[in-house]
């Protein structure tokens, strides 16, 4: 049993013996003890937006919108908004006049109104896509697809070409 471990010790030191001289005789003799190294560049960009500026809240007595098609005024605290190519679909209950558009005080449902004459005005200020109106606890916003405006009560009205509703 010794002489198996002293077999073993000696194949031992003999492998590193020879791989000491091996690793001396490569970097003694010119071998290369070249060390690569590999850069990585980490680049952090940010990318900040400014929230776009609220629009603005115009308190007119008088507007109307881009398509020039609708137009309110206020009056004793009564919001009435006419459109011109008429309620679509007419009300059903008689009108002797023409069902000019909607009308909404500060507490009460909006009402179809019927009148011999209109509140549109060509040249009232135009409430653009997005921007608010508001006065006496009315406020409307302009969109897109049609007018809507509520008191603060919750009720209201949609006011567009193709159709309008009242709350």
């Amino acid at each position: 049993m010794h002489d198996t471990i002293r077999v073993l010790s000696s194949r031992l030191l003999l492998g590193l013996a020879v791989s000491f001289c091996a690793l001396w005789v490569a970097t003694a003799c010119g071998g290369s003890t070249e060390t690569l190294t590999n850069v990585v560049t980490v680049t952090n960009v940010s990318t900040v937006t400014a929230a776009a500026p609220p629009p603005a809240v115009h308190d007119y007595a008088r507007f109307q919108m881009p398509s020039h098609n609708v137009g309110c005024g206020i009056d004793s605290d009564v919001l009435r908004c006419d459109i011109l190519s008429g309620l679509k679909p007419e009300p059903t209950e008689a009108c002797e006049l023409d069902w000019t558009g909607v009308v909404l005080d500060a507490d009460s449902a909006g009402q179809p109104e019927c009148a011999g004459d209109t509140v549109f005005d060509q040249s009232a200020p135009v409430l653009a896509y997005g921007e608010t109106w508001s006065r006496d606890g009315l406020t409307c916003v302009s969109r897109q697809s049609g007018l809507e405006c509520k008191n603060a009560a919750g009720h209201g009205f949609t006011l567009a070409r193709e159709s309008w509703s009242v709350s």
